[in-house]
């Protein structure tokens, strides 16, 4: 290989074409766009990947059924009490960040499950979310605590303006 012909034929620096610059350009009068038409026009925009032109979009012909839980659905981390009898020393505090730091729940969520799978042989102070019935057992019989983190209040919206008081 000749190391001096490598590049031949490659051009980074490529002009941009110049349009609409008289008969002798070669790219006058209607500069490359045709005559009349959707494109011609200054200005015109390339339509959507959805459009079809001017056809009924597949998005709109196609019937809409049910609906999706996404919106208000809350996504919990799940932790056994096995787990946390083998991760946290007797007489520690756990809570969502204490897990997230022992590596028991990681990723984004919206609050801590604990379930029941497993023993616990340590007092532990448990704070989460949500508690099995078996898990918050196992806990208080070792003498630790379950407390449980109430859920966020939902904000309240008063679209209604106040009555002027009565005289």
């Amino acid at each position: 290989m000749d190391l001096s012909t490598v590049h031949q034929g490659v051009h980074r620096l490529k002009r941009k074409k110049r349009v609409g610059r008289g008969p002798g350009s070669g790219h006058g009068k209607t500069s490359s766009r045709g005559s009349k038409g959707q494109w011609a026009s200054a200005g015109a925009n390339m339509p959507k990947s959805t459009f079809e032109g001017g056809q009924m979009p597949l998005f709109r012909r196609i019937p809409k059924r049910g609906f999706s839980h996404a919106t208000w659905a809350h996504r919990y981390l799940v932790v056994n009490v096995g787990d946390l009898d083998k991760a946290f020393a007797d007489g520690a505090t756990v809570d969502q960040e204490a897990l997230r730091k022992a590596g028991l729940a990681n990723g984004p969520a919206d609050g801590v499950r604990i379930l029941g799978n497993g023993d616990v042989t340590k007092r532990l102070v448990v704070k989460a979310h949500h508690f099995s019935k078996s898990a918050m057992e196992k806990i208080k019989a070792k003498g630790g605590s379950a407390d449980l983190i109430p859920p966020r209040q939902k904000p309240k919206r008063n679209k209604m303006k106040p009555r002027p008081p009565q005289e």
